[in-house]
């Protein structure tokens, strides 16, 4: 079967990135597919690569990075993430902004993104905050 899913919280404010990042693990491990994994609302902050894990934490963001490397669509809205800080090179030129901040595997998309995935797949499945 191929999946959607999305995160609405924010690391370590909510437990919707660790259930949503264990769904996505036990689902690979069982040869489903993962179209996209869309974070929205304060989930975007889950692609802030300048956060700072603390000391005996779970590294969300480096397992999440894991699942794009291995073919899953790592997708942030791209309103929610300028709006809090979450920037791609080419938002962070747009906007003249001294940095980037969007990790490596993510992407900045549209809400059509996720849409898109809700449509080309079997299941969708939200974490919300």
């Amino acid at each position: 079967m191929k999946y959607t899913l999305a995160i609405h919280g924010a690391p370590y404010a909510s437990q919707s990135a660790q259930h949503g990042l264990a769904l996505a693990q036990a689902l690979l491990a069982q040869e489903h597919t993962i179209e996209r994994v869309f974070f929205f609302h304060e989930g975007v902050y889950q692609a802030l690569s300048t956060r700072v894990v603390p000391q005996g934490e779970e590294d969300l963001l480096s397992k999440w990075q894991e699942l794009g490397q291995h073919g899953v669509e790592l997708a942030v809205c791209i309103a929610g993430g300028i709006k809090r800080g979450v920037i791609s090179e080419e938002e962070r030129q747009r906007y003249e902004k001294q940095s980037s901040s969007l990790a490596e595997h993510f992407t900045l998309v549209g809400l059509g993104q996720l849409i898109s995935a809700i449509n080309e797949t079997d299941r969708y499945i939200e974490f919300p905050a």
